[in-house]
């Protein structure tokens, strides 16, 4: 019997980032408490950027935005803002956070090291540039290993594609 595979990428839907981001817009341009602070979100480049006349507003955008992520199904592990600590620049406020595509070598490392101590014996994992590859002649020990791989708490978000 042949082998059974499957990938594991960190990959983000600009287009729902892009469509949470707008709808993040327009609340901030309507709702009352951001009148008159000078708050907004924008894209600059890949990354995302809030701007306000204090810290308190850049974090309460920053509260916006993350709730439409969630809501669009975007995990919050593929923006990073860092520390969540607005710089201030002239008489605003900023923060800015990039999309995080694709898994690090020390995350995939990491999670390479995972599915070979707490995994069944079967499965080998490969790293092949920012992606994972899991290997097994058996279907359930790759889904064990899915199983396994949801349950831990990585700094990265996963998803499993190719799985054949």
């Amino acid at each position: 019997m042949a082998d059974s595979s499957f990938d594991i990428v960190s990959k983000v839907d600009r287009q729902e980032v892009d469509n949470a981001l707008n709808q993040a817009a327009k609340e901030v341009a309507q709702r009352y408490d951001f009148k008159g602070v000078g708050a907004s979100i924008d894209w600059s480049g890949d990354n995302v950027l809030i701007k306000a006349n204090t810290a308190e507003r850049v974090l309460a955008v920053v509260d916006v935005f993350e709730t439409k992520l969630v809501r669009r199904g975007v995990s919050l592990k593929s923006i990073d803002f860092g520390d969540k600590e607005p710089k201030p620049s002239g008489k605003e406020y900023r923060l800015e956070g990039p999309l995080k595509e694709g898994i690090s070598q020390e995350n995939a490392k990491k999670i390479s090291k995972i599915i070979r101590d707490e995994g069944p014996k079967t499965v080998k994992a490969t790293i092949q540039g920012d992606e994972l590859r899991v290997v097994s002649k058996s279907r359930d020990d790759l889904q064990a290993v899915q199983a396994l791989l949801k349950g831990k708490d990585l700094d990265v978000a996963l998803q499993f594609t190719n799985y054949r």
